[in-house]
């Protein structure tokens, strides 16, 4: 395997690397360049100047995880990612103090004209009633966002001796106000309460020119804006004609629509009070060596069949949710593959139901893998990615749903499949720790592990029906591992099933031969990636 990795990435990135994959350092490509390096690679590690367009994606054949060192991805194409079975992983904690001290340093810059009044003393001037700056003790700073970053600059803030107030729409009132702000429900009540304003929010289409001429007016006059997130949150012309009116006394800003050209920002002449860094806010050597170490180890999980636990476009396989509930992941899976083998037609509605400890858990993951397990038998390079777009794309309905009822196991997981022609049900359940069984199909109860190479074959209760289907077997050099045979619970019916695990794929000419034995009805071969 091959890892890319380009943008100045911290060098311990490669020790991570090292022994898993070729690691090959490169400088910052054209999407054109990228476009003709990329089909040679596994994965590909960023930072924030490589942008990873559809076109780079789609090139990618053999991409498997797109690493951005920070946490920022808006120069990758998630959606095209996604599409294309590509995981996105990024580091949202490893630069969060870097990020969180850049902010409250921009904020006292630019409160003690720090940058202007070292120029000038440089020059050999002494100008101390021309710098005179504000105090941010008892003033009120408005933070957008309450991720970790937004967390930590409140913290801070507030052992300065600030008010905090918040606006999100993701957090909780409770969680703002036990570290000693103020929740605000919505902007409209946020812009008139602040003296200063910082945001921490990704940029997206409900974010992009939030900070704009009218909400820039809805603020209170004088007050003093930093940005250390993502250039496009503000509309930089707006802000600049608001510092050169005086509506804004000052801004701090990392970040631009344009970088890295400062040059083609409207802030770069602004007449205003502004201070400028050029993307600072991670570049920390601390903040670069985390970051490096954090995507490194994600994408050498992912190489060596591993999750991710940072994963943008797979949120519902990060390792912290996957955890509970991983000793059912594989049974999912195989319970997707097998119910989709044994149905016919079109497919319409899938349907989990969970039962056990699994009630109380988050199974997310679970409905991911069983919609892997459902395409992988039709749909080329399916993964945990694009199954659900996959199923989504095709109007496909998924319903996920936890059964209060008693369970005989640990948990348990039923997968019912509808389609234009009938509808099918089988249920997987944990019988002891790490002991995952397949325990019922349809109306038939049994215990069996499930296997690479397995054969179900439907049969009337009548002597001999299984020494005739072994004799078939072995005829053809095949070998049986195991074998059950299940009845059909609470009925008299005549027909019983065998769930025969054997060591090798089974041929066309194998199943006509064991289905024109008299009694057995439409056996079947099921390959599941167990």
């Amino acid at each position: 395997m091959k890892v890319l990795i380009t943008d100045k990435i911290n060098e311990a990135a490669g020790k991570v690397l090292d022994g898993v994959a070729q690691i090959d350092f490169l400088p910052t490509m054209s999407e054109d360049e990228l476009v003709e390096k990329i089909k040679d690679y596994d994965a590909l590690m960023i930072r924030s100047q490589t942008k990873v367009t559809a076109r780079v994606l789609e090139a990618g054949k053999k991409l498997k995880i797109v690493g951005r060192a920070g946490v920022g991805v808006d120069n990758v194409d998630i959606e095209a990612a996604t599409q294309n079975g590509i995981i996105v992983v990024n580091s949202p904690d490893g630069n969060t103090n870097a990020a969180a001290e850049h902010t409250i340093a921009l904020m006292l810059a630019m409160s003690r004209n720090i940058p202007s009044a070292a120029a000038s003393t440089k020059e050999g001037k002494w100008e101390r009633s021309k710098f005179t700056g504000v105090e941010v003790f008892g003033k009120t700073l408005g933070i957008i966002g309450f991720g970790k970053i937004g967390h930590h600059v409140a913290s801070v803030a507030l052992a300065l001796g600030m008010n905090v107030v918040v606006s999100d729409p993701y957090t909780t009132k409770e969680s703002v106000e036990k570290i000693g702000a103020k929740y605000v429900t919505n902007l409209d009540e946020f812009w008139g309460q602040c003296d200063y304003i910082t945001i921490h929010t990704p940029k997206t289409k409900e974010t992009t020119a939030l900070i704009n001429k009218n909400t820039l007016n809805r603020m209170k006059k004088g007050v003093m804006i930093i940005n250390c997130a993502r250039g496009g949150i503000i509309d930089e012309t707006a802000l600049k004609e608001a510092l050169e009116s005086g509506q804004v006394q000052a801004a701090a800003i990392d970040v631009y629509e344009t970088e890295p050209d400062i040059t083609a920002s409207p802030l770069f002449k602004c007449s205003g009070n502004v201070v400028m860094t050029p993307h600072l806010g991670a570049s920390t050597k601390e903040a670069q060596f985390n970051v490096a170490i954090d995507v490194a180890e994600q994408i050498r999980d992912v190489l060596n069949g591993g999750s991710a636990k940072a994963a943008i476009n797979i949120p519902a396989l990060k390792s912290d949710v996957i955890e509970p509930v991983k000793d059912y992941m594989q049974l999912a899976e195989n319970l997707g593959e097998l119910v989709k083998q044994i149905s016919n037609g079109n497919l319409k509605d899938i349907k989990i139901t969970v039962n056990g400890n699994l009630s109380e858990l988050n199974v997310a993951p679970l409905e991911v893998a069983v919609q892997k397990g459902i395409f992988s038998s039709t749909v080329e390079n399916v993964n945990f990615v694009n199954a659900p777009l996959i199923a989504k794309k095709r109007g496909i309905n998924v319903v996920t749903s936890k059964s209060s009822q008693d369970c005989t196991f640990i948990g348990s997981i039923s997968v019912t499949l509808t389609t234009d022609s009938d509808e099918n049900t089988v249920t997987g359940a944990l019988i002891a720790k790490n002991m995952p069984r397949i325990v019922r199909i349809n109306d038939y109860n049994m215990s069996i592990e499930a296997e690479e190479h397995m054969l179900i074959v439907p049969h009337e209760n009548k002597p001999a029906m299984v020494a005739k289907v072994a004799a078939v077997i072995g005829e053809h050099s095949i070998n049986i591992n195991r074998m059950q045979v299940a009845q059909k619970s609470n009925t008299k019916d005549n027909v019983s099933i065998m769930i025969i695990t054997i060591d090798k794929d089974v041929d066309n000419e194998t199943m006509e031969t064991i289905n024109k034995i008299d009694g057995i009805h439409n056996a079947q071969y099921i390959k599941l990636n167990a």
